[in-house]
């Protein structure tokens, strides 16, 4: 296992760039793996229920992202996880991998309602996400997230996305170990 691995876990409201956003930094990473939360949730078919309205499909699906996320450090590989995470979901998994001395961020990509209704009606119409992008908006804001984890990207395009990757990378305010 190499040392100084950092597991980037990408977040914010549904139709908000993570997909991309995550996609991209991990083709920038030497050694990385990339885990869609949205995957992994689909991956449990028999009985499945949405995670958001069911908390045993949430503890699924973040147990099984930790035991990814696991093996790839254990093979040295810097880990992306690209999923809805609330402030409590980080520090639980954070508190899991902290035998693994890596670095974790935690980054809330963030965008005003107007632009997130206009990038989800630009995707396919069967991965629009509609009403559900903004009541995530407002669950994010209700829960206990630090501003320190958002990240702007209202005024932000595809163009921009070496800034952007940049910023999460080398800016320690998304840290959560800090």
């Amino acid at each position: 296992m190499r040392k100084g691995r950092t597991v980037f876990l990408v977040s914010g409201p549904a139709g908000v760039g993570k997909s991309t956003t995550s996609k991209e930094l991990a083709k920038t990473l030497n050694f990385s793996a990339y885990i869609s939360g949205d995957y992994v949730s689909h991956m449990h078919i028999g009985g499945r229920q949405k995670p958001w309205e069911n908390k045993d499909e949430t503890s699924l699906k973040w147990e099984n992202i930790l035991s990814l996320t696991r093996n790839f450090i254990n093979y040295g590989n810097d880990v992306v996880i690209d999923s809805v995470t609330f402030p409590l979901e980080a520090t639980w998994l954070q508190e899991k991998l902290k035998e693994f001395g890596v670095t974790v961020k935690y980054v809330v990509l963030w965008t005003d309602k107007k632009t997130l209704v206009n990038r989800d009606n630009m995707r396919k119409e069967e991965h629009r996400m509609g009403e559900r992008c903004l009541t995530l908006v407002d669950e994010f804001s209700n829960s206990e997230l630090d501003k320190k984890h958002l990240l702007d990207t209202s005024q932000k395009t595809t163009n921009d996305m070496t800034y952007i990757i940049n910023e999460i990378i080398n800016n320690k305010r998304y840290n959560l170990n800090c």
